[in-house]
């Protein structure tokens, strides 16, 4: 017998009672025209788009409303948004700043169809969600003002950032829009705040809370980063929420070979399985000789593998509140080091 409560946990009840499959549902409640009309007046403020006819032979794309809502590391709603996407195309979110370089040509969306214009188009100015040329358009526009700022891209990581002013540096890395930044100075931090929300209309969401996964908690004496809301829907994907903890992530007499005459597994679950492990492993890095030795049997896995995989899980299953602490002194002595190491990037 399971409670109410587990059942709606276990499931995605919760986010399909607050999100609206279709345009019908969301403008029979307040909150979400709301955010519907928050949507338009971004992209109006933005330019993205203007009223146009449609020229002869030109088509023009149809759109669609879609609605996300936002919740924090335990599921507590963070915010409601309402997202126009192009049918048709991949529905990549976050697009919105970029700019295009042809002509495309759009649909009045529902529920805000202009009175007297109602045969007219919107040609864009701008990519929107789900477009086949956003992510080209928003890497393009981001990526110049990054470099007009005087910023110096990473040669290893095209999405990392980096500015030396003097003994001040700043380092930033974008996630699509989602932008997370650091740095030693504050004054430093602050313009760029202020000057990335003037050139992208961006929303400040202050400290760092949450971000792909990762739980962070700031305070006088460190950070401590971890991934409890992961690991307890890691092991609701698999089944083992509720399976007894083990002590060791693996047992010292299991011998792992490529070829041990046991039936295969499910090469699909597995491959999953492991992938959301080496994830886990940034902030428990006790789990990293354990997981590389069953990711080495990614290709023919055997049941035996499987369940050297499912040990890990059931050792993660009772160490939900491990992570990793970076000391305030030690986080001084990171800072040095990133200043250092910023100095002769800056300089070759």
């Amino acid at each position: 017998m399971r409670s109410l409560s587990e059942v709606y946990t276990s499931t995605d009840f919760a986010y399909l009672a607050v999100e609206p499959t279709c345009f019908e549902d969301a403008v029979a409640k307040e909150e979400w025209v709301e955010v519907m009309k928050e949507e338009m007046g971004a992209i109006e403020k933005n330019n993205t788009w203007s009223l146009v006819d449609l020229p002869n032979g030109k088509d023009a794309i149809g759109l669609k409303w879609v609605y996300k809502s936002k919740f924090n590391a335990y599921d507590s709603l963070k915010r409601n948004k309402a997202r126009l996407v192009v049918k048709g195309y991949a529905q990549i979110p976050d697009f919105l700043n970029g700019d295009l370089i042809e002509d495309v040509y759009v649909h009045q969306p529902e529920g805000f169809v202009v009175k007297g214009s109602e045969q007219k188009v919107y040609k864009l100015h701008k990519a929107l969600y789900g477009l086949k040329q956003a992510p080209q358009a928003w890497y393009s526009k981001i990526d110049s003002y990054f470099a007009k700022s005087d910023f110096q891209k990473s040669a290893n990581e095209p999405t990392l950032y980096v500015k030396n002013c003097g003994h001040d540096f700043l380092v930033v890395c974008f996630y699509v829009d989602d932008i997370i930044y650091t740095g030693n100075s504050l004054e430093l931090m602050k313009t760029f705040k202020m000057s990335m929300m003037k050139a992208f209309d961006m929303t400040d969401l202050g400290s760092l809370h949450y971000f792909l996964g990762l739980e962070v908690v700031q305070n006088t004496g460190g950070i401590f980063l971890s991934q409890k809301k992961y690991v307890i829907d890691l092991l609701k994907r698999f089944g083992m929420l509720n399976c007894k903890a083990s002590k060791t992530p693996l047992n010292l007499n299991n011998k792992l070979s490529l070829e041990d005459g046991v039936d295969k597994a499910d090469v699909k679950l597995f491959r999953s399985m492991v992938g959301g492990l080496l994830y886990l492993t940034h902030t428990q890095p006790d789990l990293m000789f354990a997981v590389s030795l069953v990711s080495r049997f990614m290709h023919n896995p055997s049941k035996h593998h499987l369940g050297a995989a499912k040990q890990i899980l059931r050792y993660v299953q009772g160490t939900l509140d491990l992570g990793i602490l970076f000391l305030a002194f030690v986080l001084e002595l990171i800072n040095l080091l990133l200043f250092i190491m910023v100095g002769i990037f800056y300089v070759h």
